[in-house]
């Protein structure tokens, strides 16, 4: 089991210590922007408190990893269908080989019984 690093975080005057598997370098980092978010809204409309600004905040981080999260969803099932379309291009191109091989053997069967003086013995050709 990992160890929880204790950090120590300042957002907009207030002092939080934060328990966290992650490391306390990430942790420090989000923090940060956490505490730059929060401060644009709040200097943008000196109105906007702190709760309201963290309420605020909070509404575009869950909207921007709901977006983040449907949009790796969709590439997800855009990479499955690829890895479908590949498998199926790859069988079918196996299938045209063999038939392929097929045909150049029928072909050579038919040289043999039918073109005078051709290789008996050479199943290459």
């Amino acid at each position: 089991m990992a160890a929880k690093n204790r950090v120590r975080l300042e957002i907009c005057g207030t002092e939080y210590i934060i328990t966290s598997d992650e490391p306390e370098s990430y942790v420090l980092e989000l923090g940060a922007e956490l505490d730059r978010s929060m401060r644009a809204l709040m200097n943008n409309d000196p109105r906007i408190s702190t709760t309201m600004a963290a309420v605020l905040t909070a509404i575009t981080v869950e909207d921007e990893a709901r977006k983040a999260n449907a949009s790796a969803d969709n590439l997800r099932s855009q990479i499955k269908e690829y890895l479908s379309d590949n498998a199926r291009a790859r069988s079918e191109a196996d299938e045209a080989r063999r038939e392929a091989e097929r045909l150049r053997r029928e072909l050579n069967d038919l040289r043999k019984k039918y073109v005078p003086g051709y290789p008996v013995g050479d199943s290459s050709k």
